[in-house]
């Protein structure tokens, strides 16, 4: 096992119980971040309306001091529904003080890429598959390579859509609740 990995899982060791929320917690968060999602991006709810499937992390939180790590729970929608429970975790080492709470969105565009995910046992962005940020252009509009790619992801707080950032390195899994 790597230093990050070993790091990662000491970090979400104690961490991640703290956050565990029930199906009907994780329900609402979703539905609340899902409104937030439109109100701050016309275009991403286009996107959204034509996905073949919607995970959505509702609060992500990060926090760091020299070693840091990230961690939320959410829920994967396919066809306005909910269908499976998710985490996403990661971590980091470098030169870092602080913590963020952020939501995250990722629309799997074609049914090939949300069976790909669904599949896995544990998902790596970056690795299992790769999500192509969202970021806005002129208008509100999504840059037209991106809207084209079969994974597209968008990280945005309360103040709108967040730039560089990534969702590589992120592992994504199912939770049982």
């Amino acid at each position: 096992m790597n230093l990050r990995a070993l790091l990662a899982v000491l970090l979400f060791a104690f961490v991640s119980p703290a956050f565990a929320a029930s199906k009907a917690e994780i329900d609402a968060e979703v539905r609340q971040a899902l409104q937030d999602f439109r109100k701050h991006t016309g275009a991403g709810h286009e996107l959204s309306q034509k996905a073949a499937g919607i995970l959505v992390f509702p609060s992500v939180i990060k926090a760091g001091i020299g070693i840091g790590g990230e961690y939320g729970e959410g829920a994967l929608l396919v066809g306005g529904k909910t269908v499976g429970y998710y985490s996403i975790a990661a971590a980091s080492i470098g030169l870092q003080l602080g913590a963020q709470a952020r939501s995250e969105i990722v629309l799997f565009m074609t049914d090939q890429a949300l069976a790909g995910f669904r599949k896995s046992e544990g998902w790596k962005a970056g690795v299992d598959g790769s999500v192509a940020l969202a970021t806005l252009g002129a208008g509100g509009a999504i840059d037209t390579e991106t809207a084209k790619q079969p994974i597209i992801g968008f990280i945005f707080s309360n103040k709108g859509l967040m730039y560089n950032l990534t969702f590589e390195g992120s592992k994504i899994t199912r939770i049982h609740k």
